[in-house]
């Protein structure tokens, strides 16, 4: 009974997830008429598919789909390559001054985008990658507070015994980063690449300072562009909403074992 009840209270606090997306998908496939209904209509009489057929021929949909997908793969990389490197250095090699500066690193994560976004645009544009996807991208090769604390706990409940080993047999700081350390740290770079890639799928503010040609604009500016207009047609809004919601869901189903575990192991080490 007891296990009995505590189902019940978990399922209950997941409605307060699941039923704004079944909305959303409920009005993705009803016209307006049964949209703004009172009281509301969950289930539709007739479903109206012509909402997804619009979403794709209202905006070049799979245009913006490619330029998504290209800063989210790349930006994933990024991600992954320097902040696993970075957060190594500062878990496995002891040097001078390493928790000053690690602490200097966490000090970022106080500095909104907003406050970095001006000096920013123009750096990116005095070097010419206004209106690219390279001030999108780049930026991600260089570090993020956020994962690298995240990377660094992780690595340090890794034993020191398997690295002492692998130095025994002859292997370099390097070989034993990608070799030894990588191959162990597949659930928390599985939750690095899910954080990243809902940051970069759904990433508004960086797409519209940063790109200038419409050929450039990512799925966000092109769900603006509908909006915008005077009368927004609400059920293609959903049908895009939909659209654009499901890759995440898809990703965090295949990675949520990784993602639970990662997140499981990060926060039990100090």
């Amino acid at each position: 009974m007891s296990k009995l009840f505590v189902y019940l209270i978990l399922i209950l606090f997941s409605l307060a997830f699941v039923v704004p997306f079944l909305w959303l998908i409920s009005g993705s496939l009803k016209d307006s008429s049964e949209l703004f209904a009172n009281p509301p209509v969950w289930i539709p009489e007739a479903l109206n598919w012509s909402n997804y057929k619009e979403a794709f021929s209202a905006f070049p949909f799979f245009l913006y789909l490619k330029n998504t997908l290209i800063v989210v793969v790349f930006t994933c990389i990024g991600a992954v390559l320097s902040n696993s490197l970075i957060a190594y250095g500062f878990s496995r090699i002891e040097w001078k001054y390493r928790d000053g500066i690690f602490i200097i690193v966490l000090a970022t994560l106080m500095l909104p985008f907003q406050v970095i976004m001006i000096p920013l645009f123009l750096l990116f544009k005095e070097i010419g990658w206004i209106g690219s996807f390279y001030p999108l991208i780049v930026p991600h090769f260089f570090g993020n507070a956020f994962f690298i604390f995240l990377l660094r706990q992780f690595f340090k409940g890794i034993p020191k015994e398997l690295s002492e080993a692998a130095k025994m047999d002859g292997a370099s700081e390097f070989t034993v980063f990608w070799k030894v350390i990588l191959p162990l740290s597949k659930p928390i770079l599985a939750t690095v690449v899910i954080f990243q890639f809902i940051e970069a799928w759904r990433d508004f503010l960086g797409p519209l300072i940063f790109l200038s040609d419409n050929s450039h604009y990512t799925l966000s500016l092109g769900v603006q562009q509908i909006m915008s207009q005077n009368d927004p047609r609400w059920g293609l809004l959903m049908a895009i909403g939909v659209a654009m919601t499901l890759p995440i869901i898809i990703i965090f189903f295949f990675l949520q074992r990784y993602f639970i575990e990662g997140i499981t192991f990060t926060g039990s080490k100090g």
